[in-house]
């Protein structure tokens, strides 16, 4: 009788100790900004790194489409979507696509292709350009509160019902 005990209460522990880390274990990566159109609103997350700065984006194509992250990525041609899919995290954008002078400031904000820079090899997107503009004054530290927001900035959203968060158009 003692064993049988013994086994049900480590079937118990072990079925417990699934569901308090199964959330932990199975958790995606944090959400990707998206529209109708797509993460970016459709732009080609791969071209923005051969653009100058100030160039308009280049837009993606239901043509040329990739599945990541839960989102359907378009790209301007099946040389961009290769690059993309060999290295995802390369080229996507940072904080999910969401406007990173608001994740600095701890909320969200949708974004906009034609509000974009690359700093140290990473692509950043803003709301607009007063937001580009702030953000960009000191991008240094911009980006060390965003990083040290990101995802968590979602979970207060979240909690907070969205009150200072925007994540759709």
């Amino acid at each position: 009788m003692q064993n049988f005990i013994a086994r049900v209460y480590r079937v118990f522990l072990a079925t417990l100790s699934f569901i308090v880390l199964a959330p932990q274990v199975f958790a995606s990566d944090a959400p990707i900004f998206s529209t109708k159109d797509g993460p970016i609103r459709g732009a080609d997350p791969v071209a923005f790194f051969s653009l100058e700065a100030g160039d308009k984006a280049v837009m993606g194509t239901d043509r040329f489409t990739y599945e990541w992250s839960d989102a359907t990525w378009k790209f301007s041609s099946a040389e961009n979507r290769d690059l993309f899919a060999a290295n995802p995290e390369k080229y996507a954008p940072q904080y999910g696509g969401y406007c990173a002078f608001a994740v600095s400031h701890n909320f969200t904000k949708t974004s906009r292709p034609d509000r974009w820079e690359i700093v140290d090899g990473k692509l950043y997107l803003n709301y607009n350009r007063i937001a580009a503009r702030k953000w960009a004054k000191d991008k240094e530290t911009s980006i060390v509160q965003g990083d040290a927001n990101w995802p968590e900035v979602l979970n207060e959203c979240d909690k907070f019902k969205r009150k200072r968060c925007r994540t759709t158009d």
